[in-house]
């Protein structure tokens, strides 16, 4: 990890496994009545499934597989956030938030670039893969606990219809309609 990679991740707060489930369970129940946080939350799990898969792989090739998915997963989900849901937080009142989102993303996108220069068997890679994991953790926590529900809680109904329909289209765009996980 780099110098910055070290302080970043000294200054992180780092939430328990209790307290994002706790933000998992309060964003679920948000989104029982709302299309598009349910599709980030079962994005979010997609996420979570492949840093598993990258974490599980034992040899370089399953690693490389298993990132290059990672990654494209990352932007696909990071793209329509930013393109739909990020904009309409900012018109809100959670200017700061969106803000705070759009960097904690693209330094996720950097990280994730700079995974594909180094040995997937190497301790770097293992440190800079587990820098990654744990800022898109947080990133997600921080969504789930507040920015999304209070998003959710605020939106009229048409934003909500539209933020649904615009965030599937800006998905499916990157990823194409019949992404499947692996």
């Amino acid at each position: 990890m780099s110098v910055l990679d070290k302080v970043v991740a000294a200054i992180t707060p780092s939430e328990s496994e209790d307290e994002r489930r706790r933000a998992r369970e309060k964003a679920g129940a948000v989104a029982a009545n709302c299309d598009w946080l349910r599709l980030i939350l079962t994005h979010h799990r997609a996420i979570e499934d492949a840093f598993a898969q990258l974490a599980a792989a034992s040899d370089a090739n399953g690693r490389r597989r298993a990132q290059k998915w990672l990654a494209t997963l990352l932007n696909g989900h990071s793209m329509a956030e930013e393109a739909v849901i990020y904009p309409a937080m900012a018109l809100g009142d959670q200017k700061t938030h969106a803000t705070t989102a759009y960097t904690e993303q693209s330094g996720a996108k950097v990280n994730l670039a700079a995974l594909e220069g180094l040995d997937p068997m190497s301790q770097d890679y293992i440190d800079k893969f587990e820098h990654v994991r744990g800022a898109v953790m947080h990133h997600m926590y921080s969504e789930e606990d507040d920015w999304l529900v209070d998003l959710a809680k605020t939106a009229d109904p048409a934003l909500h219809a539209r933020l649904a329909a615009r965030y599937a289209e800006e998905f499916n765009r990157y990823m194409g309609p019949d992404a499947t996980m692996p």
